[in-house]
């Protein structure tokens, strides 16, 4: 089981839009460096609703290539298409990516029935481990429990991605689920708490920018050991909170460009941030000590 502090990273990219796959590299090596027990390439972070199919394919095949097996590289490889999710799935496959990580098909509103077909195709198409991820405050769909639990079943549906931070239903998970079936917050701010109630890590986003203590904090919490994990957590959540005063990942890019670690670019419909929330994010920033 893939467990601890899982980066959700973005993608670098030039003023004009294109991947800039120098700074990838650059940034595979710096989480490496400081900690990071694995990468989530191309989800919601890595800005997957805009890149085509055959860049989509090509970040997860140059970060799988740069990590070379010294961590685990997790794929996104999620659609609103059930057909568009098989093929990206077999491409994270094809790239040797060592899991994937499937958000809730998005904009078309689907049942809970639905649901669980949509992930039972993907399930029975390709033989790769599978993480569901439900994040309805942008997909407008919910997975409930119950589905979550009738999915476990599935021999390759390894674990979920649960984004809504409430803890009771992440307790509820953890408790119908098999032992093995990992449950990882997809919530910065409620993520320690996640962890100490059982889950198995944070797929996240201020480890973008604070790496080392991202992973130092989910070492404490999965130890169960609340004192330490809460005096590094205390310093993080500015990050936690601020690196979402405009849509992610809007604010964590300008974070790493402020860090000199990537350009400026992003690619629209998404802008670069705000000059009135640039104090805002600097300052939790300055509070975590990156900068």
């Amino acid at each position: 089981m893939i467990q601890g502090s899982l980066v959700a990273l973005v993608t670098p990219m030039q003023e004009d839009g294109s991947v800039d796959t120098n700074s990838l590299a650059q940034l595979v090596e710096f989480h490496i460096e400081n900690g990071t027990d694995g990468i989530v390439a191309m989800g919601t972070t890595g800005e997957s609703a805009t890149l085509d199919e055959q860049e989509h394919c090509g970040v997860v095949r140059q970060v799988v290539e740069m990590v070379a097996g010294r961590i685990p590289v997790i794929a996104g490889s999620g659609s609103n298409s059930t057909r568009e999710a098989i093929a990206l799935t077999r491409c994270a496959k094809q790239a040797g990516a060592d899991a994937c990580l499937l958000v809730t098909p998005y904009y078309n509103k689907p049942t809970q029935q639905g649901l669980y077909l949509h992930y039972r195709a993907v399930a029975e198409a390709v033989d790769i481990p599978q993480i569901l991820y439900n994040v309805p405050g942008r997909t407008a769909v919910d997975m409930q429990t119950e589905t979550v639990v009738r999915l476990s079943a599935i021999a390759n549906i390894v674990g979920i991605k649960e984004a809504t931070g409430d803890i009771d239903r992440a307790r509820a998970i953890l408790q119908q689920c098999a032992t093995d079936f990992a449950l990882y917050s997809g919530d910065d701010a409620t993520g320690m708490e996640c962890m100490l109630a059982g889950g198995h890590g944070v797929i996240s986003v201020t480890s973008n920018v604070a790496p080392r203590a991202m992973h130092e904090m989910c070492v404490a919490a999965l130890a169960g050991d609340r004192t330490a994990a809460a005096l590094i957590n205390e310093r993080l959540m500015g990050l936690h909170t601020k690196l979402f005063v405009e849509a992610n990942p809007i604010p964590v890019k300008w974070a790493l460009y402020e860090m000199g670690l990537i350009p400026a670019g992003i690619r629209l419909p998404l802008t670069v941030l705000s000059e009135q929330q640039h104090d805002i994010v600097r300052q939790a920033m300055k509070q975590a000590d990156v900068i």
